[in-house]
């Protein structure tokens, strides 16, 4: 709405010009604002993922995801096998 085209016709009013630059402003919080929600979400839900006290038999290492069977650090498993 600031421009036509490719930019060679713009404004010359001051009048004008203040009305394309609140045009700018408005344009760019239209698309930042639902992006700024959006993208919030993610990561909201990635940090409630709940975490195992349970410590790795091999190096003692904590804080594993609750369904880990492996240690995410040397690889050795957190559960012993039963046979």
């Amino acid at each position: 709405m600031t421009t036509v085209g490719y930019g060679d016709i713009a404004p010359t009013t001051v009048l004008g010009q203040i009305a394309a630059a609140g045009l700018m402003v408005l344009g760019y919080a239209i698309i930042a604002t639902p992006t700024g929600i959006v993208s919030a979400e993610p990561v909201q839900a990635v940090s409630h993922q709940p975490v195992s006290t349970q410590a790795c038999p091999a190096c003692s290492a904590e804080g594993h995801d609750a369904d880990a069977v492996c240690d995410k650090y040397c690889g050795e498993r957190l559960y012993p096998t039963t046979m």
